[in-house]
C-alpha cells in the first residue's frame, strides 16, 4: 500500500481524487442558466461579479462534496475493482479522516455560497446536497442510478437561475431536463466498463440489468431526448441562429460519441466519456454566449 500523503500533497491528491477538472461538465450549463436568468431579469447576461463569483463557488464546492462522498462511500467497492483500486483512498494515498475533512469543508463552503446568493438558494441547498450526495448510494439498489447522477448535474443550470432570479420558469426547466438526460446517457456508457464487476458484486446499473446492447440503446434514446429538450429551451428563450447552431453542434458530437462505443468494442469509452462531453458543454455555452453578444 502506498504511503499516505498530507499537507499540500494531500490536497493535490484530494483534487485528483475528485477529478476537479470534470467540473467542466456542469459549470458551462450553470453559466447558461445564469446568463438566461440575468437577461430575463435585467436585459443583460451579466448578473454582476458578486453573484457570478458565488455561483462558481457553489457549483464547484457542491460537485466536490458529491465526488468526495462518492469516493468515501465506495471505498470498499473501489478496493475490489481492478479498475478503481488505484483511487486515493483504497490505494492508501489519502486517509479516510482527511477525505472526510475535505468533504465536510466542501459542504460548508457550498452552504455559505448559497446563503450569499438569496434565501431561496439557501432553502434549496439541502435538496441539492440530497440529490448530488444520494447518487453514491443508488447503485446499490436501482439500475436507474444513472438518472440520479444526471439529476445532480441537471440542477446546475436551475440552481444558477435561482441564484439570479429567485424563481424557476420553463426555459430553465427544459435546460435542466436536457442536462439530466445528457449526463445519464454518458454515465451509462461509462458504466459499461463495470458490467461484470457490478453483476458479481450485487451492484445495479443499466448495463448490469439490461446487458451492453440494450443499455447502449437506452443511452442513445436519452441523448436524443436531451437534444430535443435543449432545442426546446433554446426556442423558449428566443435565441438566434447561433444558439441553434449550438444545438446542432451538440447533436453532431453526441452522434459521434455514440458511434465510438459498440457492444463488442469498449476501447474508446474514455474518449466518449471525458473528451467529447467536455467539448459539448463548453461548445454549447460558447455558441449561446456568442448568440447574446453578437445578435442582441
Amino acid at each position: 500500500m502506498a504511503t499516505t500523503v498530507t499537507g499540500w500533497r494531500g490536497f493535490r491528491t484530494y483534487l485528483e481524487m475528485i477529478k476537479i477538472e470534470h467540473s467542466i461538465f456542469a459549470l458551462p450549463f450553470a453559466m447558461i442558466g445564469m446568463m438566461w436568468a440575468s437577461w430575463t431579469k435585467s436585459g443583460s447576461i451579466w448578473p454582476g461579479g458578486w453573484i457570478f463569483s458565488w455561483i462558481v463557488v457553489a457549483m464547484v464546492s457542491c460537485r466536490s462534496a458529491a465526488m468526495a462522498w462518492n469516493r468515501i462511500a465506495d471505498r470498499d467497492i473501489d478496493a475490489l475493482n481492478p479498475r478503481t483500486q488505484i483511487r486515493a483512498i483504497p490505494a492508501g494515498l489519502l486517509s479516510l479522516r482527511t477525505a472526510n475533512l475535505y468533504f465536510y469543508g466542501s459542504v460548508l463552503i457550498f452552504l455559505l455560497a448559497a446563503a450569499m446568493l438569496n434565501n431561496l438558494s439557501l432553502y434549496l441547498a439541502p435538496v441539492a446536497l440530497l440529490v448530488t450526495l444520494g447518487y453514491s448510494m443508488t447503485k446499490r439498489f436501482t439500475p436507474l442510478c444513472h438518472y440520479v447522477l444526471g439529476s445532480g448535474l441537471g440542477i446546475a443550470p436551475a440552481a444558477a437561475w435561482v441564484a439570479v432570479r429567485g424563481d424557476v420558469t420553463w426555459p430553465v426547466v427544459a435546460l435542466t431536463g436536457a442536462v439530466m438526460l445528457w449526463a445519464a446517457g454518458f454515465d451509462i456508457i461509462y458504466a459499461l466498463q463495470d458490467e461484470k464487476f457490478d453483476a458479481d458484486n450485487g451492484l445495479r446499473s443499466l448495463p448490469q440489468t439490461l446487458g451492453t446492447s440494450k443499455a447502449l440503446m437506452v443511452s442513445r434514446i436519452s441523448h436524443v431526448l436531451a437534444l430535443l429538450l435543449l432545442a426546446l429551451a433554446v426556442w423558449l428563450m428566443g435565441t438566434g441562429w447561433l444558439g441553434w447552431l449550438g444545438v446542432a453542434f451538440a447533436g453532431c458530437l453526441l452522434a459521434y460519441e455514440q458511434s465510438l462505443v459498440k457492444p463488442n468494442d469498449l476501447s474508446k469509452v474514455n474518449l466518449a466519456f471525458f473528451t467529447l462531453n467536455g467539448f459539448i458543454s463548453i461548445g454549447v455555452f460558447v455558441f449561446l454566449l456568442l448568440d447574446w453578444v453578437i445578435l442582441r
